[in-house]
């Protein structure tokens, strides 16, 4: 897959050579290109056409963000794979009934991860998370296949998450309390960590569909959008319980990351300090680099090789109308 570089300081990012040079502080740091497939620019970060010619000729993807810690954009090289004959299956199950199968089995991986994650914290003595538990193993998965339509699948989703977020209370300390789930700009640190981390999940389900032939643009559980690659935010849907809050409830529960420590202060501690980027995002990239027993393949792998795994999985569904279900936690497939 390629290593990923983040750059969580200010500076200039330019070509020196064959290398990238990131300048600093009258500093200079160089990063060898080898291996190089993406690149995240967590902070204000100067750039010019010569470097952006160079990492295109790469293959390098460049994932900016903002000061709230939000995806912006990606500087996205001409694409390497292309499949018409896919590119037509995409768009034939995108209005097709494949579109409401695709859509379903998106949110039953949610609630299946979902299920593992709190079933974790219900077998260390944290009995009141049976109710999420119970009712994702029972009106769940009766109301998934009763839902025949885009809009009452989302729905579904939507109490599905809420059902989830209503047990943090009984998973994290009082500091990370989830009153509502506040995105744009987020107003806690609890809020400031789940939209930290989905965007960076999103961002990395986009450079691992530039690794296969699927279309950025054709999704089927969110509306294609102009302004977005709507199928990372698919695909990124089922792997957040496994990567995304399991990585917040480690480093919030062992105290790796305190609210006085890795926030801003000034902005009431609703964004991560430089320093909280940088536990965060080592933790992330830790679990998504975390091994796990593939049961129908008998052989270990990462939840990075997961994800791509999924794309492998939907790509022959649409080529071969091959059955398949999304990651699971549960089952390690």
């Amino acid at each position: 897959m390629g290593s990923t570089k983040y750059i969580t300081s200010m500076g200039e990012l330019s070509r020196k050579d064959n290398s990238l040079c990131f300048r600093k502080n009258q500093k200079n740091v160089y990063l060898p290109i080898e291996n190089i497939k993406e690149i995240y620019c967590m902070n204000e970060i100067s750039i010019n056409t010569k470097l952006l010619d160079y990492i295109s000729s790469k293959n390098i993807m460049v994932h900016f963000f903002n000061y709230y810690g939000f995806y912006s954009g990606t500087f996205y090289p001409r694409e390497q794979y292309n499949s018409g004959r896919l590119l037509v299956k995409e768009v034939e199950a995108y209005h097709s009934e494949k579109r409401i199968v695709i859509a379903r089995k998106i949110v039953k991986a949610i609630a299946v991860n979902i299920d593992e994650v709190l079933y974790h914290y219900y077998k260390h003595n944290n009995k009141e998370v049976k109710n999420t538990i119970d009712w994702i193993r029972g009106d769940f998965k009766k109301l998934i296949y009763e839902q025949n339509d885009i809009q009452s699948i989302m729905l579904l989703e939507g109490e599905l998450w809420q059902r989830f977020y209503s047990a943090f209370q009984f998973i994290l300390p009082t500091d990370f309390m989830l009153n509502k789930r506040v995105r744009r700009p987020p107003d806690n640190p609890i809020n400031a960590l789940i939209s930290f981390g989905n965007s960076l999940l999103y961002t990395k389900c986009i450079s691992i569909i530039y690794q296969t032939h699927l279309n950025q643009t054709i999704s089927y559980l969110h509306e294609p959008s102009e302004s977005r690659f709507s199928l990372s935010l698919d695909l990124s849907e089922t792997f957040k319980p496994v990567i995304v809050f399991k990585t917040i409830f480690d480093l919030v529960n062992n105290k790796k990351l305190r609210v006085k420590d890795h926030f801003e202060k000034k902005v009431n501690y609703c964004i991560l300090n430089e320093t909280g980027r940088q536990i965060f995002i080592q933790a992330f990239e830790e679990r998504l680099d975390k091994t796990f027993v593939n049961k129908k393949l008998n052989r270990k792998m990462t939840y990075k090789t997961a994800v791509k795994m999924d794309c492998y999985k939907l790509i022959k569904y649409l080529l071969e109308d091959k059955d398949f279900e999304f990651f699971s936690l549960k089952e390690g497939q």
